[in-house]
């Protein structure tokens, strides 16, 4: 029997093909109930996608599976990931102590480090679309329907369109929250030569962690994969010169014995939150939703999230409640997201080893406006109060079972393993 909300959702499109759009379209063909759906996978084939080292969280180990029907060691080989426990911070915080955050329960549960063209590569396999390469000029609604219009291409209209093209170049004050309290804007991406060494056609087994390292103007990613290693440096444009951000990313690579690499990509992005996730009908969804750096994975982490619940909604729930059920969606993905982005910004509140500017203007300058009204007055202010409210429970002598299942954004395990790395307990405004 064909789910109630499912009959009213015969025609669908996700715009994008990059790992959000990719997920996306792979889940619509993957749970909806009626194979005779129209799926169209949309994209512009002159946009280029930039294959980058990524890391997720451990729901992304399960879904991949439950998306292709491939065995966890077959699909790990394929994307050439390893296997990712945590991440591991080095200079970070007030305790001058390296720590790791660790997944919950700590060296059981495990990610993936994977290329992001290799999962695109294998989510469409499993994925049965039309394809349409197109360029897409607007989205519009009529009669309770998407409208989209392409470049030397007929408009169509459809039932619900994934718009997962990527965060926007310009943020819109009308269209978009900007999360003022990070510190980052630019990152300088290195692929540089594989330091794990697997069996052919073997999974690697052996844990491997991010590595976040601190350095004079932001940070670095270190990301091993197989067959390659994928170095990021994230810095603010406006308060480092790229030239001199590119000789330390020399020197760290100098020191951790990289002697080759290819320069990939030079990314300026916007640190925001899609005011309209979704709207019943176009759900925004990767980083076309919202953008956050990526010291906690929350990119691919956030996608699974919006796309799952957006999905499960609409082919589960009658049409009728569409209108105050895409309210209520978009209302907890926004807090959501700004929940990410308090537990991201927190990293920064107790400095690191480094007494450069970058970092005096991370600590003092910009972690302090999460405390600022205006910032939540259209965001939601619940998100600041259960952000603190985490903290009032770390301090408890002895917590109750339910209290162990909180979470902001992030469960309680990772606060207080942070907490206690940063050696911020509870954050500091200063």
């Amino acid at each position: 029997m064909i789910k109630c909300g499912a009959e009213k959702l015969k025609k669908i499109a996700v715009i994008g093909r990059g790992t959000a759009g990719s997920l996306a379209a792979s889940c619509v063909t993957k749970f909806h109930p009626d194979k005779d759906h129209e799926l169209h996978h949309i994209y512009d084939s002159n946009l280029p996608i930039i294959g980058v080292g990524e890391g997720g969280w451990p729901a992304l180990v399960t879904q991949l599976h439950e998306l292709t029907s491939l065995p966890y060691e077959t699909i790990q080989v394929r994307l050439k990931a390893t296997r990712k426990y945590g991440i591991q911070y080095e200079g970070w915080g007030r305790r001058n102590t390296d720590f790791t955050h660790y997944f919950s329960p700590q060296q059981l549960r495990y990610s993936y480090h994977l290329s992001a063209d290799l999962v695109t590569e294998l989510l469409q396999e499993s994925t049965r679309a039309v394809h349409i390469d197109a360029q897409v000029t607007n989205i519009s609604k009529l009669d309770g329907r998407a409208v989209i219009e392409f470049k030397d291409r007929e408009t169509e209209c459809y039932d619900l369109v994934f718009d997962a093209r990527g965060f926007p170049k310009k943020l819109d004050e009308d269209k978009h929250y900007k999360i003022d309290f990070l510190p980052t804007n630019t990152a300088i991406v290195r692929r540089c030569p594989a330091i794990v060494k697997p069996e052919v056609d073997q999974p690697y087994l052996p844990p491997t962690y991010t590595r976040a390292i601190a350095r004079p103007h932001g940070w670095v990613f270190v990301i091993p994969l197989v067959a390659h290693t994928s170095y990021g440096y994230i810095f603010n444009r406006n308060i480092s010169d790229q030239a001199k951000v590119e000789e330390d990313f020399n020197k760290l690579l100098e020191a951790d014995g990289v002697k080759h690499f290819e320069q990939r990509a030079v990314i300026s992005f916007p640190s925001f939150i899609h005011r309209q996730i979704y709207d019943g009908t176009v759900a925004h969804v990767g980083n076309a939703a919202s953008f956050m750096e990526p010291l906690e994975a929350t990119s691919i982490l956030a996608a699974q999230l919006q796309i799952g619940m957006i999905l499960q909604m609409r082919l589960n729930r009658p049409v009728e409640y569409f209108e105050k059920d895409a309210k209520t969606v978009n209302r907890f993905l926004v807090n959501t997201m700004t929940e990410y982005g308090l537990f991201v910004g927190w990293h920064y509140s107790c400095g690191s080893k480094y007494n450069s500017d970058f970092w005096q203007y991370a600590q003092k300058t910009v972690w302090p406006r999460h405390v600022e009204q205006n910032n939540f007055n259209v965001i939601g202010s619940k998100s600041l109060e259960k952000f603190y409210n985490m903290f009032e429970l770390l301090k408890q002598p002895v917590l109750a079972k339910e209290d162990l299942e909180r979470s902001c954004g992030f469960p309680l395990s990772s606060f207080a393993q942070l907490s206690h790395g940063l050696g911020c307990y509870p954050p500091s405004n200063t």
